[in-house]
């Protein structure tokens, strides 16, 4: 066997994966959970050909990862079957969170549920039974999983040929092509998460599914931080912040629709000038689209035949009309609008555009999954030999935008997907040049094969926040199919026709999401720039609500967001208030700060300074909103 350090290695006749992952190291066999022979990934237990290429997977590569979450799904779902013997196991892919499994024919699972399956999944893991491939062929598959509906239909699409089961021990098996670990005896440390509703192949028409969620780790350790990581993610839920903080609400009359209170706009409002300002330097002309378009356009755009099952319909005056899920068709008319000469490329358009998309009600989640949002959207025309300084020039605005929220981020490059338009050659064009402008910047990148847009591979920048979750935000994509599709055109320095280059961008990605995650980046505690009130000044008893409001009235005209709080309270409660709002700075007001025009500063992490004259703090708080610093 030739190894990936390209060492030789001889083992004999009839030895399996785990015989010579075992030679090379019995702490490295410990550690493995499955091969790739010859380009195949495949059990510990497969038989060695003559000669091979052979990689061991352990937990710390994304194949042994996948290979050890996937078993702990069949875990799952034999410790279900056992409890729930008329519960039908559908699929149970691993997700970026862990793993889930969906059951049909299942009960509404309750906490209570969880945990007598957490029981009965460490008592499976105790008995230690092996989990062991079989081939067999369709009808074989078809009589072995004759009762359970979603199998046989799983069945009849896998061509013959290609059929395979796992047993765990004796007593159960699943439909699967695997690999899987040895044994259930290696998937000791696990914890079931969540569970929630979906539906079978994601159709709202076809069976209602409980889906169970959890983790899995090869140490006990590895669960404890894990578990600790998602207590600390739960302090941070963004749902919980925002109400407590006054900034959002979700309300039955509209579903996946947020209402954004006034705290909650006064930020949304910062994050527009923040951008505004961004795309003014950069000359963006800055544009505004309807929100319900002619059918016609979504027909010729493609979105008609990519995205339907997604969009909202409407008829006026008798014609077909739909609310639009993007923003780029309606900018492509603009551009339309007028005759374009080389000489104005590139026009750097954004839009601030409203979209609405049709999402299950299973799968919509705060302000991460919604039904309507607002899009930071930008369209860049440009000549093909402009391009390529255009998206680094994206890529900077992107840089610049997530370092001054204090996020570090990676990048992705994500290629043609099975379902797209135009042709292969303007393809491979386009994702070389990303590649290209990449290589050049020195940005390392994954590589995302077959998730591109259906018009056009794309730049994606995934954030890593303050505990170190990673969110998906931005985005570049570089179209050459619809300036095709809607005829878009500019005379060049010959005086002909030629067809532009379009670059389709969004910094945040869309200012809900990118609000939630700011939200529980900073746990609720904004940076000043950022927060809904800047300062609190906080009346010791009435006598001093007078001057306390008259230093809110003078800080608010100096640019300011204070407010005066003159309740009956005791100071101590509205110190209290104030921190439990995450208020950056409080200014106690009783007797001394009136007859000294001095103030006693707190902040909302507990530092106390005294005697700050009034001009010193306003001006000091001004230089920390105009800096817009991180924290």
């Amino acid at each position: 066997m030739t190894l990936p350090d390209g060492k030789v290695l001889d083992v004999p006749a009839g030895a399996t994966a785990a015989d010579a992952i075992g030679k090379i190291g019995k702490r490295l066999l410990s550690a493995t959970y499955a091969a790739e022979v010859n380009g195949r990934q495949v059990d510990l237990s497969f038989k060695l050909p003559e000669s091979c290429t052979l990689r061991a997977f352990t937990y710390a590569s994304p194949e042994g990862k996948e290979v050890f979450l996937h078993s702990a799904a069949h875990l799952l779902a034999m410790a279900v079957s056992r409890l729930y013997p008329a519960a039908l196991p559908t699929i149970g892919p691993v997700v970026e969170e862990g793993f889930y499994y969906d059951f049909g024919n299942a009960p509404a699972f309750t906490p209570e549920d969880l945990a007598k399956i957490e029981a009965e999944m460490a008592k499976i893991v105790q008995e230690n039974l092996p989990m062991r491939r079989a081939e067999m062929g369709k009808q074989e598959a078809l009589r072995l999983f004759s009762s359970n509906k979603f199998k046989v239909e799983m069945i009849g699409e896998i061509p013959e040929g290609e059929h395979s089961a796992y047993y765990i021990g004796d007593e159960w098996c699943d439909l699967c092509r695997g690999p899987h670990v040895p044994s259930t005896g290696v998937l000791a440390a696990f914890k079931l998460t969540k569970v929630s509703s979906s539906y079978w192949r994601a159709d709202s028409t076809r069976d209602s599914l409980q889906r169970i969620y959890g983790v899995s780790f090869p140490e006990k350790k590895m669960l404890d931080a894990h578990l600790s990581l998602i207590e600390e993610a739960e302090k941070r839920d963004h749902r919980k912040i925002g109400r407590e903080l006054d900034l959002y609400s979700f309300q039955q009359e509209a579903p996946g629709m947020p209402f954004f209170h006034d705290k909650g706009n006064i930020i949304l409002s910062e994050l527009y000038a923040f951008m505004t300002e961004k795309m003014r330097k950069r000359n963006y002309e800055i544009t505004r689209t309807p929100i319900i378009l002619n059918q016609s356009l979504w027909l010729r755009s493609g979105h008609w035949d990519h995205y339907k099952e997604n969009m909202y319909f409407t008829d006026i005056d008798g014609q077909p009309f739909a609310v639009k899920p993007m923003n780029c068709p309606g900018n492509m008319l603009i551009f339309k609008a007028n005759f374009h000469s080389y000489r104005d490329l590139p026009i750097r358009a954004g839009e601030f555009g409203l979209v609405h998309r049709h999402e299950l009600s299973g799968v919509l989640s705060g302000l991460f999954r919604v039904r309507c949002f607002t899009q930071d959207d930008a369209h860049v025309f440009c000549t093909p030999e402009q391009m390529k300084a255009e998206i680094a020039d994206l890529i900077a605005l992107a840089h610049e935008t997530y370092s001054a929220f204090g996020f570090s981020y990676e990048v992705e490059l994500s290629t043609k997907p099975e379902k797209a338009m135009g042709d292969p050659k303007t393809w491979e064009f386009a994702e070389g040049t990303l590649m290209e402008v990449l290589a050049e910047k020195g940005i390392p990148y994954k590589l995302n094969k077959g998730d591109g847009a259906f018009y056009g591979p794309k730049i994606d920048f995934h954030l890593k926040d303050a505990i170190g979750r990673r969110w998906q935000c931005g985005t570049i994509q570089l179209d050459m199919q619809m300036p095709e599709k809607f005829d878009l055109a500019y005379e060049g320095a010959d005086g002909k026709k030629h067809r532009p280059v379009m670059l389709h961008r969004a910094i945040y990605g869309s200012f809900e999401r990118f609000l939630g995650i700011l939200v529980e980046h900073y746990a609720g505690k904004f940076p000043l720039w950022l927060s809904p009130v800047q300062v609190s000044l906080l009346a010791v008893s009435d006598p001093y609500n007078d001057y306390a409001e008259s230093l809110a009235a003078k800080m608010r005209d100096e640019g300011i967001r204070a407010e005066a709080n003159c309740r009956q309270e005791t100071i101590g409660s509205k110190i209290r208030a104030a921190q439990m709002g995450k208020i950056p700075y409080m200014l106690v007001i009783g007797q001394k700060e009136k007859d000294s025009g001095a103030l006693a500063i707190r902040t909302r992490d507990g530092k106390v300074e005294e005697n700050i004259p009034i001009g010193s703090f306003i001006e000091r708080v001004k230089k920390e909103i105009n800096e817009k610093q991180a924290t």
